[in-house]
């Protein structure tokens, strides 16, 4: 049998001498639950770190990866009529408008280069299109409408064993800007190399001819005006990583 709820407290009859006791109750609850706080962090920060983290911090991390990278978690679409332009934040490694486009270089350990053209990449390949949220680590997201093909479709095309190195390298031509990925993440089918955005040609502001999406990823991660693919056996370097952003940057 269920017992009876406690009468509520009626405090415009309560006594000045109970309310004193309520005020000193409430603030002892609060000063605990402060000193509960500073402890946990003051234990956190004399953890042992695990790449750049205190190891229970990059467990957390980890563990997001696995959930969100796995090809059995997708990120939400929404209706296309949701979609807008985002900003054309992240300028760094953008060529000059009426510059020749270079091939995008393909490279992978003990196999020759290779070499193709953005139209080349996305021919032959299934079209994918999909209308997903952008976040960036500034706190803004926006609904995009993306289309292209899937990276993991142009792995396989290669007909190499690509897929089996755990790590992949994307750059810029010139090199200036750079992003690595686990391989987990790259071959996600929500990751995208696109020449499209909202239904229009991709414009030279927002990557063409050809950039990276990857909804697992925040927009640091999502690469544009592609110009190398490089499959690693480590870990490679990436730009917002050595300027203390955290390397995974994963959603």
């Amino acid at each position: 049998m269920s017992q009876p709820s406690p009468a509520p407290v009626n405090t415009t009859e309560a006594t000045p001498v109970q309310l004193r006791r309520w005020s000193r109750r409430a603030f002892a609850a609060w000063a605990a639950g402060g000193l509960a706080g500073l402890a946990g962090w003051r234990w956190l920060r004399t953890r042992s770190t695990d790449d750049g983290l205190p190891w229970p911090l990059r467990a957390a991390h980890r563990w997001n990866e696995r959930v969100f990278g796995s090809p059995a978690r997708l990120a939400a679409e929404f209706p296309r009529d949701r979609a807008g332009e985002p900003k054309a934040n992240g300028q760094i490694g953008r060529p000059d408008a009426g510059s020749a486009v270079l091939p995008i270089r393909v490279e992978q350990p003990g196999k020759p280069v290779r070499h193709f053209t953005a139209a080349e990449i996305v021919a032959g390949l299934p079209r994918v299109e999909m209308t997903t949220e952008l976040k960036c680590v500034e706190g803004w997201s926006q609904v995009v409408t993306w289309g292209g093909v899937s990276f993991a479709d142009f792995v396989r095309r290669l007909g190499t064993d690509a897929e089996r190195h755990p790590y992949v390298s994307l750059e810029t031509a010139d090199g200036d800007y750079y992003v690595g990925f686990e391989m987990a993440s790259a071959l996600h089918p929500q990751t995208l190399l696109c020449d499209r955005m909202n239904g229009e040609p991709l414009s030279l502001a927002h990557g063409a001819p050809l950039r990276l999406v990857s909804v697992v990823k925040y927009g640091i991660k999502n690469i544009k005006w592609l110009g190398r693919v490089r499959f690693a056996d480590e870990r490679p370097t990436d730009f917002w990583a050595e300027q203390g952003y955290d390397w995974y940057a994963g959603l």
